[in-house]
């Protein structure tokens, strides 16, 4: 394991929940929350700072009741003092406070300049510091579109109030795994402090980027379950879990429970899991080529980077149109109806030229009956 990593903060109930037509209930909060418990993310943002999320108390009594502890219970905050006095009545184990570094977001949005920033940022921190809050989290939005001289000055700033992690937001999706890993890299450098990532998936690339992180020295990542969001979404949690802990060998999550998991959100949030989405879709075990059911029949290795039961699922080998007889005869033998390779030959040719076949292929009594004409 990365010795720097320490792991996934889960944004689905702040982040997520700022997907376009989503509003999840209380009840469909709780349920979210039990879930990322049991999968093992070590921390979750349960939503944004605001008086005007007065189901923030409740929602915090009922996660420390669920995590007990583990994961870490956070919240988003704008560096508003009225904001941070309201997170501060939640106790949070951790508080992200966010600010923009990028010169286009400090005179376009803010119409302030980099020097109110400096000091907005010195004002927010200690008054969080102030209020008892545990852990500070610094996020500076939009930061690979901003000057790198400007991020590393804010970087150094925060670490000189006594913030405990910065949190790289890659706001619109236009980094690349080489360019967040240069980012994480240089500000970890420069602040000595640990870095976390918030990337987005404008150009499909948040949980590449965020792995990129890890490998370059993160300690924390984003995701949100299905990788709703803003826009086109965010690093999927579900992906990032999976990477991390069946091909990288880190973390502790319980792949098995992603599905249900991702399932609770989908239907929450109103939306259909495809039948390709990795990880999740129903569909990523079923196979019916013949080259690729030849390999799976003689090892799943061959064609599959982990095993169905890894993340809750089960393998579908269809046989059809697209059968080869290597596959066929291996399949057969293992129903227990072994045929040569000349009977092969000709059943694959039956099966390319059966008229009516459906879409799904034959099932194995169907097929059986049709080796035993």
């Amino acid at each position: 394991m990365t010795p720097n990593f320490h792991g996934i903060i889960d944004s689905t109930l702040r982040e997520g929940e700022q997907t376009p037509g989503v509003r999840f209930s209380q009840e469909q909060r709780y349920a979210i929350i039990r879930q990322l418990c049991q999968v093992g993310v070590e921390e979750i943002e349960l939503g944004v700072a605001s008086a005007k999320n007065n189901y923030l108390q409740e929602l915090f009594a009922f996660a420390r009741k669920t995590a007990n502890g583990q994961p870490r219970l956070g919240l988003w905050c704008r560096c508003h003092s009225e904001d941070i006095a309201f997170a501060a009545t939640c106790r949070p184990d951790v508080l992200s406070l966010s600010i923009p570094a990028s010169d286009l977001h400090i005179s376009q949005r803010l119409q302030k300049d980099r020097a109110w920033i400096l000091a907005t940022l010195r004002q927010a921190v200690g008054q969080a510091r102030e209020s008892g809050i545990p852990f500070i989290s610094l996020g500076l939005e939009d930061a690979t579109r901003a000057e790198p001289e400007f991020l590393c000055q804010l970087a150094r700033t925060a670490a000189d109030c006594g913030v405990q992690r910065l949190r790289l937001a890659d706001t619109v999706g236009i980094g690349s795994p080489a360019t967040i890993a240069d980012m994480v890299q240089m500000l970890r450098r420069i602040s000595g402090l640990p870095c976390g990532v918030h990337t987005h998936n404008d150009f499909g690339m948040a949980t590449a980027n965020a792995i990129a992180a890890i490998e370059a020295g993160a300690s924390w990542i984003d995701a949100t379950v299905l990788g709703l969001g803003e826009r086109a979404g965010n690093c999927r949690l579900e992906e990032a879990a999976a990477f991390l802990c069946l091909q990288k060998g880190m973390g502790h999550y319980q792949t098995h429970l992603l599905l249900a998991l991702c399932q609770t959100v989908s239907r929450a949030a109103g939306l259909t899991i495809a039948g390709n989405h990795p990880v999740v879709g129903e569909s990523i075990f079923t196979c019916e080529t013949g080259l690729h059911l030849h390999g799976l029949t003689v090892n799943p290795d061959t064609y599959e980077p982990y095993s169905p039961d890894k993340v809750g699922a089960s393998r579908t080998l269809r046989f059809g149109h697209k059968s080869g007889k290597r596959a066929l005869c291996n399949h057969l033998a293992h129903l227990g109806h072994p045929i040569d390779d000349s009977k092969a030959e000709v059943l694959s040719r039956q099966l390319r030229n059966l008229a009516g076949l459906p879409a799904q292929g034959l099932s194995d009594p169907e097929l059986l009956r049709l080796a035993a004409q």
